[in-house]
């Protein structure tokens, strides 16, 4: 007991600005990602070959666009957007430089979890929309969007664990955060308490948010009425 009264004595007031940084990044990142990954889902389902509006060739090259920002890694990432970070935010270091790459490497992601959730709508549904003479917006925001919307919780749970998988990479080049904590005092200075404590936060924190996203997906789920 006084070890750790000691520990948290000493580191936790750091560990409690890392957590809160770390939150807020990947909070930020995840609803950033979904502004532009939602859109551009949205457009690759519409214009599938079986979708509302197909065009092969604008569908070709969105999933080109879409599957080329998937394929890079995320530190690979993270250093080549250096100079755009800084221009964005003005800085390429904390919660603001980090926030820009992860935007950038996760909504690819997203575009391609919102595709996979509208993909599971029920084809009946979206005929019985158009029969009714439901404009395109409608059909993607009443029958799309809300059919699936259990799905896209799952999703962006997911994608928030994966951002805030992100954000511990973002560490290594003075991203702030939890990330930062570990490997300027758990690797570089050998201190393993104080890696062993980030672990357990982020693990605590993942356990958190999976719960919750799928304790709000099953509410809205209609199949568990």
């Amino acid at each position: 007991m006084e070890y750790l009264q000691a520990f948290f004595n000493q580191y936790g007031t750091l560990l409690a600005q890392g957590t809160w940084a770390t939150i807020v990044m990947t909070f930020v990142s995840t609803a950033l990602a979904y502004v532009i990954g939602i859109p551009l889902g949205v457009l690759v389902v519409v214009t599938n070959p079986d979708g509302l509006h197909p065009h092969r060739i604008f569908n070709t090259v969105l999933g080109w666009i879409v599957n080329i920002g998937r394929s890079i890694p995320f530190i690979i990432l993270l250093v080549a957007l250096i100079p755009f970070t800084r221009w964005i935010v003005g800085t390429s270091l904390g919660v603001p430089g980090a926030i820009v790459p992860l935007v950038v490497s996760a909504a690819p992601f997203v575009a391609r979890m919102v595709e996979q959730s509208l993909q599971e709508v029920n084809g009946g549904l979206i005929e019985a929309a158009q029969s009714f003479g439901s404009s395109t917006w409608q059909i993607v925001y009443k029958v799309y969007l809300k059919e699936s919307l259990p799905s896209l919780i799952r999703g962006g749970a997911i994608t928030f664990i994966t951002i805030f998988g992100y954000s511990a990479m973002a560490g290594t080049v003075g991203g702030g955060g939890l990330g930062d904590i570990a490997i300027r005092y758990g690797y570089q200075r050998y201190q393993n308490d104080v890696m062993f404590a980030t672990i357990i936060i982020l693990i605590i924190l993942v356990q958190i948010v999976q719960s919750v996203g799928t304790h709000w997906a099953r509410r809205i789920d209609k199949r568990n009425r």
